[in-house]
């Protein structure tokens, strides 16, 4: 039995299966869609994916909110009680206080538990890309690397998890402050679609323009083939926003040309594809730098 449990939250996005197999603990985040709340289980068990984009398309509106440090707390507790220690891999601070009210509960409750060990680190991630260092972190611990290990493990690899994506729909990162209206009426217009980055801090950056769908979805296979470190040893991760045929397309430009180990395809759960809208596509590997 292991001694330690790894815990993540639910804007990872990873396959359910992903989670079960590697026993990674994952705490849901909270939806609010036209009104009523949805917890976002990886299972979609409260709200599928389809639906939830569906309810975009057709005007819906969308609203997320942060974990508290209470739900960490009763989260954490009964593990602690049965003598198991706790790392935490969170959604990147600069985009969420989740990480930061797990780092509350677990200095609340390290005042209580004191023999054990409450570990926090900040993934500067999110989407699948939170979820990738999550994957690996969970591949450690399954070859036995101890806690304090483990957690320097995920501390060192968060910078190295390289985050392009783009989207269909310039309105939903109008609303979120990421494009201003006259850059979003515009673009639309015109057919621009932008090319978006994590930076080493967890910040969204606008960082390229492309004309057009295909020319978006081919700028980040560009940027894969330009900056993963040997994807050819990587397992690659995708995530998409109810756009299943373009992420299908993309993994087929990676998988014929840099020939991954193994690439997951996995949809935006609500709780980023609230921000992010309908049609966002989104490709996560390592590299020497973000």
């Amino acid at each position: 039995m292991k001694d330690y449990i790894l815990l993540t939250d639910s804007s990872c996005d990873l396959p359910p299966a992903i989670a079960e197999e590697l026993d990674i603990q994952v705490l849901p985040l909270k939806v609010n869609l036209d009104g009523r709340e949805f917890r976002n289980y990886l299972d979609e068990r409260e709200i599928p994916s389809g639906e939830f984009y569906a309810a975009l398309r057709a005007g819906g509106s969308a609203s997320t909110s942060a974990v508290n440090p209470s739900e960490f707390v009763e989260l954490m507790t009964p593990f602690l009680e049965r003598g198991l220690d706790i790392l935490y891999v969170g959604f990147a601070t600069a985009l969420s206080s989740t990480c930061q009210n797990g780092a509350i509960a677990a200095e609340e409750l390290q005042e209580k538990y004191p023999e054990r060990k409450i570990y926090v680190v900040d993934s500067k991630c999110a989407s699948m890309g939170q979820g990738l260092l999550v994957y690996l972190t969970a591949l450690k611990r399954r070859e036995g690397m101890e806690i304090d290990a483990a957690r320097d493990f995920a501390a060192a690899t968060a910078p190295r998890v390289v985050h392009w994506f783009t989207v269909d729909d310039l309105y939903f990162l109008k609303r979120g402050g990421r494009v201003n209206a006259a850059t979003a009426v515009v673009g639309t217009l015109l057919n621009i679609k932008p090319v978006l980055h994590v930076d080493d801090g967890g910040y969204l950056i606008n960082m390229a323009k492309a004309k057009g769908r295909k020319a978006s979805i081919k700028a980040l296979y560009d940027k894969c083939a330009q900056t993963g470190d040997d994807i050819a040893h990587q397992h690659v991760f995708i995530s998409h926003g109810d756009c299943l045929e373009d992420a299908q397309y993309l993994a087929a430009m990676v998988r014929d040309n840099l020939h991954p180990l193994d690439i997951t395809i996995s949809p935006v759960g609500p709780v980023i594809g609230a921000h992010s809208g309908p049609g966002t596509l989104a490709l996560f590997f390592l590299g020497d730098v973000r």
